[in-house]
């Protein structure tokens, strides 16, 4: 088998690289940088496979969707070529492999659709924008970084929403320590995004705190029982 990985990879146990633990484990088993990598195939001299991979990640997890060929190309280590399989697996993904719009019944649905940022180092806030059916028009990054109320403005929380003329709203967001108890900022900012929500006429579901533990919903807990 042709080696495709170079440095730091091939440097790893044979059955922890990307593409055997794929083999031998089943793809739901690599996390979305291993499966950037695989999707990379190689380094070169400008960055070995697993930065390219990292940069792709940061880059996509920023975009919202939003990406042409000469934005990839701009990362380090990615030409024409690896950008134009890029965009063409992205969009394929899209067009073909997405579920028709996924209904938010419970608290527990919404954890399948972002569990795959529980593994981020950095905490990851992100809106989800339902119609009246509450079913998922669009899931996006508002912020990268600690929730506080400085990063979480009510105005970049709901400018999406309002665009996509949405009934109602969750908000989640991971705890990259695995401790899912919500922290005092956690609770203002969901204060101050409900009532915000309130006056824009959203109905304010849910606020998710995840981890690769589980999570935690304010809505199960009583929190939000007076809307």
């Amino acid at each position: 088998m042709k080696l495709y990985l170079k440095g730091k990879i091939l440097s790893l146990p044979t059955e922890e690289r990307p593409r055997e633990k794929l083999y031998f484990q089943g793809v739901s088993t690599l996390s979305d940088a291993e499966l950037l990598a695989i999707l990379i195939g190689s380094g070169n001299r400008v960055a070995r496979v697993e930065k390219i991979a990292s940069l792709l990640l940061d880059f996509l997890d920023r975009s919202n969707g939003s990406i042409t060929v000469d934005e990839l190309m701009r990362i380090p280590g990615i030409g024409k070529a690896k950008a134009t399989l890029i965009l063409a697996a992205l969009e394929f993904s899209r067009r073909s492999l997405c579920p028709a719009r996924k209904r938010i019944g419970f608290p527990s649905d919404v954890l399948p659709l972002v569990s795959h940022y529980a593994n981020r180092k950095q905490e990851y806030f992100l809106s989800i924008s339902l119609n009246g059916a509450h079913e998922v028009l669009a899931i996006r990054v508002v912020s990268i970084g600690l929730v506080n109320r400085s990063l979480v403005h009510p105005r970049e929380v709901f400018a999406d929403p309002l665009q996509d003329r949405a009934a109602a709203l969750v908000i989640a967001h991971n705890h990259p320590s695995g401790n899912l108890d919500p922290s005092a900022e956690d609770k203002q900012v969901t204060t101050r995004l409900r009532n915000v929500a309130e006056l824009l006429g959203i109905v304010f579901l849910d606020h998710i705190i995840f981890s690769e533990e589980g999570y935690y919903s304010f809505l199960e807990h009583g929190e939000l029982t007076d809307q």
